[in-house]
């Protein structure tokens, strides 16, 4: 909340920024409290009722290959954005062609690290296409055989869809690598604190990573 000294008109503009991205949080919280013991949560224990208010920007996610990873649910935002239903389709088809190749770069330590992944985006814009800017986050789950081959995931967006399909572009990517020395049930072990490195080759993409 901002207050102008000259007309003492009350924005609620930071506030409204804020809560645009909120459901991240509220979906990475939940998932941390699944850690137990340095422990990758299951996909089985994924409750929808407790990321309720989240369900229609959250989706679960596949490893197909080392670098690619499949839509099995998502929620009706990213349909929304797509201009179609994306279950069962490439993680890829919500990216440019361009972006491809650098969320095949973050889908790689998700889980071979694994890693918490944050990925800020943008969708170019063109005729009946307002800017919308995106934030797309990036969880590790374990199957029922207790490898790292799932995901969960949030997408969450600012401005209008307009004409679709929309497809981003990827800015920045922030890579969390997670801590997995045991620890009690009552301090479930979270994300390292991403540290900011140099940017990547490409121009309008920033890599940042954490190797705490």
């Amino acid at each position: 909340m901002s207050v102008d000294r000259e007309t003492g008109v009350i924005s609620l503009l930071p506030h409204r920024k804020s809560r645009d991205f909120a459901v991240l949080d509220q979906v990475q919280s939940y998932w941390s409290s699944l850690l137990r013991d340095g422990a990758i949560p299951l996909r089985s224990e994924i409750d929808p009722r407790r990321i309720e208010d989240a369900l229609e920007y959250a989706f679960i996610a596949e490893r197909v290959t080392e670098r690619l990873a499949k839509l099995r649910v998502a929620g009706a935002h990213l349909s929304d954005l797509a201009g179609m239903a994306v279950s069962g389709m490439p993680l890829g088809c919500m990216f440019t062609q361009s972006a491809r190749p650098h969320l095949a770069e973050a889908t790689q330590p998700l889980f071979a690290k694994p890693a918490v992944i944050r990925l800020d985006m943008r969708s170019p814009t063109g005729t009946a296409r307002e800017p919308i800017e995106a934030k797309m986050l990036l969880l590790p789950l374990r199957s029922d055989l207790g490898d790292v081959t799932r995901a969960l995931g949030c997408l969450a967006t600012r401005g209008r869809i307009g004409r679709t399909p929309r497809r981003f572009e990827i800015t920045q990517i922030t890579v969390s690598p997670i801590e997995t020395a045991p620890v009690t049930p009552e301090r479930p072990v979270r994300p390292a604190p991403p540290r900011p490195q140099a940017p990547s080759g490409t121009p309008h993409l920033r890599l940042v990573v954490s190797n705490d």
